[in-house]
């Protein structure tokens, strides 16, 4: 490694490293004082979606089956208002190669690094798409390194992030696995100069191209089995690029009138970078500590502008509890006989309970679903939680209290959304914005204008809050 691997040194020449590990110069679709041009930036890649599904499919990624779960939404319908219950369908993305949608990120990321002639790629991520880019990356015959961000100071690591250590293994990458905080990018960066590996980031641009695919076929399969598009899609929502590439697919498709709704676990109270925090959060990714602060602030990750922009695609944003996704997750595999992982199962629990409040002729598609295994199911998070003396019990889910207490159904009727009032993201994300620059008197109309779309918005609003803020 460069000697000159302090925290510090390493740091400054930041923007310098993932320049070189993603051959982007971000610097030139910067716009204004603050705005950016995002299209141009997807543009530039040079890949069309029908390029991109060409590419997953020579690695078996995509085509994935849509499937009615007919039992659910029969269950549905017996605890709705007459009339109530809509159909409930899923995109059962765990028939890609490593188990997830992140296969379709990983494809075109792993593609992008072989064109470019590089020997390896490297991600930092402590969940599945670590194992989609070392299983992309293996049949690319490229290697690979995952930079996991996996236990807390007494070494204690959540089973799901274990399970996903012993998948990246499996595939043939070399793990490093850390502490939780900010340890994780500094070694991230570290491993990028010293290997010179392509950067498979969560959000660069081909992360974002390789999930359009997911919207765009699941909207055509939708129209093929049920004659129209879907009416609503529930997408589980962290970092913002699973929302951004399907909502952007689903338009591809024609599908532009489909309301696409936001779902995450609430964890309201947790931080997730706090060390006592870490693991007793039970799920390691759509929660809020990755929904929030990457919808008001999509630009805190790990390249200098975000693909990813959740805030200008979602209609709806809705929560759920701990306990209602456990118990969905049992629900889908003794009414459907699929057992599947806790991320895909968020928009799950969000879905029963929408179907209950529509018409019966309406559509629901869950947009995904996820492998399970020893690491990944609820209880194995359920015995670690118990250990660390969280209360479980049975009850009414309102009760849930994250970190303390989680609260399993004791009937289907209890299952409930809570909507996160997207009035206050939106203000949440321009004071961050504003605060960023440092004063608004340097915004130009086109930074307005870039406000305004990041928003769904208009120019008034955007100067409405501005002259509320200041």
């Amino acid at each position: 490694m460069n000697a000159a691997a302090g925290y510090a040194q390493v740091m400054e020449r930041r923007d310098e490293i993932i320049r070189s590990s993603l051959e982007i110069d971000y610097a030139r679709y910067a716009i204004g004082a603050l705005g950016f041009d995002y299209e141009r930036l997807l543009a530039d890649t040079g890949y069309s979606i029908d390029d991109v599904g060409a590419i997953q499919q020579r690695t078996a990624v995509g085509n994935t089956p849509l499937l009615e779960l007919t039992n659910i939404t029969a269950l549905v319908r017996a605890v709705a208002a007459a009339g109530k219950g809509a159909r409930i369908f899923v995109k059962d993305e765990a028939a890609n190669p490593s188990g997830s949608f992140k296969d379709r990120r990983a494809a075109l990321a792993v593609h992008e690094a072989k064109s470019r002639g590089r020997a390896g790629v490297a991600a930092a991520t402590s969940g599945n798409f670590g194992a989609a880019v070392a299983s992309q990356a293996a049949k690319a015959g490229l290697r690979c390194i995952i930079v996991q961000e996996a236990f807390d100071s007494h070494g204690i690591a959540q089973p799901e992030i274990a399970e996903k250590t012993r998948a990246c293994e499996a595939y043939g990458a070399e793990v490093i696995r850390t502490s939780v905080g900010p340890e994780l990018f500094y070694v991230f960066l570290r491993v990028l100069e010293a290997s010179g590996y392509f950067n498979a980031s969560l959000y660069t641009p081909y992360s974002i191209l390789g999930i359009e695919t997911l919207g765009y076929e699941l909207a055509h399969q939708v129209r093929q089995q049920c004659g129209r598009p879907p009416d609503l899609v529930i997408v589980t929502h962290a970092g913002g690029g699973n929302l951004t590439g399907t909502a952007r697919g689903l338009a591809k498709a024609g599908a532009a009138d489909t309301t696409v709704i936001a779902a995450s676990v609430d964890l309201g109270g947790l931080h997730m970078a706090s060390d006592h925090d870490f693991n007793r959060k039970s799920f390691t990714t759509g929660h809020t500590g990755f929904a929030l602060p990457f919808t008001t602030w999509p630009d805190r990750a790990d390249v200098p502008r975000n693909a990813a922009r959740p805030l200008r695609y979602m209609d709806r944003f809705v929560t759920v509890s701990q306990g209602e996704v456990f118990y969905l997750t049992q629900v889908l595999a003794e009414l459907e006989g699929l057992e599947r992982g806790p991320a895909g199962n968020t928009s799950l629990a969000a879905a029963f309970a929408i179907a209950r409040e529509l018409d019966q002729d309406r559509i629901v598609v869950v947009q995904e679903t996820e492998y399970t295994g020893a690491g990944k199911h609820p209880l194995a998070q359920l015995n670690l939680a118990r250990q660390l003396g969280i209360e479980l019990r049975r009850g009414d889910p309102r009760e849930n209290r994250p970190g303390q207490c989680i609260v399993i159904p004791e009937h289907p009727s209890q299952i409930a959304v809570s909507d996160v009032d997207l009035d206050h993201v939106r203000r949440s994300y321009l004071r961050n914005a504003f605060e960023s620059l440092g004063q608004t008197d340097r915004l130009t109309g086109a930074d307005i204008d870039f406000l305004a779309d990041e928003t769904r918005s208009s120019p008034a609003y955007i100067q409405e809050v501005i002259d509320e803020t200041h």
